[in-house]
Order: C-alpha cells, then structure tokens, then sequence
C-alpha cells in the first residue's frame, strides 16, 4: 500500500493541509502512522478524504458525515444512503424541460390581449409554475403542459379559464400526492421509528450517536427499506391515478353528451314536420 506525506496526500485528494488537520481534529480522518516526527498516510486515507469531499459537495454536515463515516467503519454500506438522497431528488417524471422566449409565448397564449393582460397572464402562468424566468427566456419544467393549454386556448377556452383549472388541478394533485406520503409515513416511516420517537431508536446524546451501537445494521437496513419504498412508489402513483381519472372521465362525458344528445333530439322532435 502507497504512503504520503500530508501535502502529497492533499494534493492527490485536491484538498489541503489545513482541511486535512480540520477533519483529523473533527474525528473524521484516523491519525497518520508516524515515522519519527513525520506522519504518513496510505491509500485508506486518500479513499476517505475524497469521500468527504463528495459529501460536503453535496451539501453534508460534518455532524452527519461522521455519522456516516462511522457506519462505514463498522460495515454498513454508505452508498445505501447517497442512494436514498438520489431517490429523494431524482425528478418524479422522464419528461425534459424546455425553453421558450417571450415572444413565443405571447404568440401561443397572448394573441388578442394588450400589453397590460399580456404582463398578468405571465404573472398567472409564473405563480402556477407553467414558466420560469431564466434570463432572457423562460424555462418550461412540462412542455406537455404548456401544450395542453395551447390545444384548450386553440378549442376556444378562455385563457383565464384555462389557468383557473390549472391551479384547480395543481391543487388537486397535491393532496393526491400527500395521501401517498401520508400512508408511507404511517405504515412505514412510523415503523422504523424507536421508542424515543427518532429512527432507529435512542441514538444516545454525542453527535456520533450510533457508534457502539445499532448491532447489526439496523441503520442501513432502514434507510434501504425507505429507499425501495419510495422507489416502489413512483410507478404506483401513476399506475393509480391514471386508471381512475379514466374512468371518471368516462363517466363525466358519457353523462355530459347524454344531457346534449337529448336536449338535441328533443329540439328536432319539436320541428315541424318531423
């Protein structure tokens, strides 16, 4: 195994001096083998010092880097928990966003208003989250979106009508979505929860609260337990809401053409002639 000083270490590691001190003093870094006065480090360092880069890249607190560092020390697999941050932030949809300027949005959505209507539907459609400002043009997180506003405009629905059910239908998947949470939170996040109310028990007061204790990887196993739960999740909610939507739609339009069709055949029987 290959050996350093502290600057070749920092060096290869892309950190410093300092930073290394920093996090031996933080119980992060195991102390170097010591020649004399000279402290040398190997291969076990460097893998450790450029997992904490990643970590604090990402947003980590030294807290809970030790916390991982520490269960990595005694088995347990980090990457379970990196992966369950990637299942937290990974968009719930395949779709990419896009761009749009100004102007085409003006052509799509703002044809026969002013200038003064133009600048309050942009507002409407911003608050909604249909657009986003992102320099000189504006980001679409759903292009399918945009569109169906486009296909409703272009049916002859009104604009403002067009947002109104928009936010309706936002608002309406919102408490779809916090039922699902609700029930995972209920069955499964309730459950892996200890007696003192935290995950996976009384972690004890010091900051590296699980060393010494959680025998047999009950930290790991609960955080992949909510990482394939939420995982499982992201099909499920689709495969749920379609279904339903579908039939109520069935539903709504065979009962709304039905009201039409006789109202239409009444009309005609009142004809003379007929």
């Amino acid at each position: 195994m290959a050996e350093y000083r502290i600057d070749e270490l920092a060096r290869l590691a892309e950190s410093t001096v300092r930073n290394i001190r920093a996090y031996q003093d933080r119980g992060l870094l195991p102390p170097p083998r010591l020649e004399g006065r000279v402290g040398m480090y190997d291969d076990s360092h460097l893998a450790r010092l450029r997992l904490i880069g990643k970590l604090l890249a990402r947003g980590y607190t030294f807290a809970i880097i030790k916390d991982l560092l520490s269960a990595w020390e005694t088995g347990k697999d980090v990457g379970e928990v990196l992966g369950l941050e990637k299942v937290l932030t990974d968009p719930w949809s395949d779709e990419i966003p896009g761009t749009a300027t100004f102007e085409e949005l003006v052509e799509i959505f703002g044809a026969g208003l002013d200038e003064d209507e133009v600048a309050r539907v942009r507002q409407r459609t911003i608050e909604i989250g249909l657009i986003e400002p992102e320099g000189e043009k504006y980001r679409v997180p759903s292009p399918r979106l945009l569109h169906v506003g486009a296909e409703l405009v272009a049916a002859g629905i009104p604009l403002d009508s067009v947002l109104d059910i928009a936010e309706e239908i936002r608002a309406d998947c919102d408490v779809i979505a916090g039922r699902f949470v609700n029930l995972v939170e209920e069955h499964v996040f309730h459950r892996l929860e200890g007696p003192s109310g935290t995950e996976g028990g009384d972690k004890g007061g010091d900051e590296a609260g699980n060393e010494g204790g959680n025998e047999g990887g009950g930290d790991s196993d609960e955080v992949a337990e909510v990482a394939a739960v939420v995982r499982r999740m992201r099909p499920l909610v689709k495969m749920v809401v379609e279904p339903f939507i579908a039939r109520a739609m069935e539903t709504r339009v065979q009962a709304a053409l039905g009201e039409r069709l006789e109202t239409i055949r009444d009309a005609l029987g009142e004809q003379p002639g007929r």
